[in-house]
């Protein structure tokens, strides 16, 4: 579904992704793991649109998408679950979920809500709710299931356990799971290594700005590699 080819990215004239090459096939669950400033996020971003890629080449079921727009891929099914969350803090939960279904028919954005609800209930208790009054933990699950309700060919999910206690990452670990049960796509950038391997089909290590390690998950989880990776400065 997925390809990426000696993609590169800079911020000014610091290079944050050096030649990166990486593939997901569908129904894939990749984690995407290493330490702070491994440039995770930077490829999350270069993915959807956000962040322009130096050079390389992004693929999106066969077709070059390196030179599209945000908001065009969002169109195509790639949608990313941002770090920090960043829902509407003083619009409703519903409201909120209803946004990440502005490209969908009214009937699938009622199919999605219903599914959203169904998957995270204390959304459905708290559907009128400001999202700003949410916890940590049920901002994030608001922020999965906006993602969810445009129905994404590809998920990205940028540090989704980010300060969140881990009684509650736990939920949301377990939420990746259950989607990743039921077909989903997903590319997952995550510091909690084990955890998302745990959850994945596959395992990427990301280490200043290269992939140095790509392999079945469970087999990942303990290589030398991924302990460099994941205690570099």
């Amino acid at each position: 579904m997925l390809e990426i080819r000696a993609l590169t990215g800079h911020y000014g004239r610091v290079q944050a992704l050096h030649g990166v090459s990486l593939s997901v096939q569908a129904r894939e669950t990749v984690a995407l793991v290493g330490a702070n400033g491994a440039g995770k996020s930077t490829l999350l971003n270069t993915i959807c649109g956000v962040h322009r890629a130096s050079g390389g080449v992004v693929l999106f079921e066969g077709v070059d998408i390196t030179a599209l727009p945000a908001h065009r891929r969002v169109r195509l099914g790639i949608v990313q679950v941002p770090e920090g969350r960043q829902v509407f803090t003083n619009l409703s939960v519903e409201d909120n979920l209803r946004l990440g279904a502005y490209i969908a028919s009214r009937a699938a954005a009622s199919r999605g809500l219903e599914r959203i609800f169904a998957m995270f209930p204390v959304l459905l208790e708290r559907r009128d709710s400001p999202a700003g009054m949410l916890s940590g933990g049920q901002q994030q699950m608001l922020a999965i299931g906006r993602a969810l309700m445009s129905e994404p060919r590809l998920l990205l999910l940028d540090e989704p356990s980010m300060g969140l206690a881990p009684v509650v990452a736990a939920e949301i670990f377990a939420a990746i799971a259950a989607m990743r049960q039921s077909g989903t796509t997903m590319l997952v950038v995550e510091q909690n290594a084990h955890a998302a391997l745990a959850v994945a089909d596959r395992g990427c290590v990301l280490e200043t700005g290269r992939i140095i390690h790509d392999g079945p998950a469970n087999a990942l989880r303990y290589k030398d590699e991924l302990r460099r990776a994941y205690l570099a400065a």
